[in-house]
């Protein structure tokens, strides 16, 4: 019980309300994109494939990352077990980094005149996640109702 609580505690705070639906709301359509094939997405077996391709990870792991983006940003819109949501995405987006993005530096590609893209948006994705697993879900969120049931109890 002393662990769900400490998982589930957060302020009544707006800032990391919107951190976190903001958050929801940028990881979900890649997510969309890699399980259902929606905004232009390949959908899994495509997916994988490029997974597999670029990264020279296994294949299976390109599920954890469906599951952690799809998944993971509907919780984060929600606020559902947000800080579990948050540390797999801040995990997921250093394995991006270091997997994908490390070798083309810093910016990402906005004039086209690089091979790949730089890592600059996965350290703000990572900088917003360690907010949400420090901080919590915010106001607004299912985790902030759970806990108030704890407390309840």
């Amino acid at each position: 019980m002393k662990f769900k609580h400490k998982l589930l505690t957060t302020p009544d705070t707006w800032s990391l309300t919107i951190i976190r639906v903001m958050l929801g709301l940028v990881i979900w359509p890649h997510g969309a994109q890699k399980l259902l094939g929606w905004f232009g997405g390949h959908g899994p077996a495509g997916f994988m494939g490029a997974f597999e391709q670029v990264s020279g990870l296994p294949g299976f792991l390109a599920w954890l990352v469906i599951i952690i983006e799809f998944v993971g940003g509907i919780c984060l819109i929600v606020g559902l077990w947000t800080r579990i949501w948050a540390f797999c995405i801040l995990c997921l987006f250093i394995g991006i980094i270091l997997f994908v993005h490390l070798p083309y530096g810093f910016f990402m590609n906005w004039s086209g005149n690089q091979a790949g893209e730089g890592f600059e948006f996965h350290l703000l994705v990572i900088g917003m996640a360690w907010a949400l697993v420090v901080g919590g879900a915010g106001s607004l969120s299912v985790d902030k109702a759970m806990h108030a049931n704890l407390r309840a109890f």
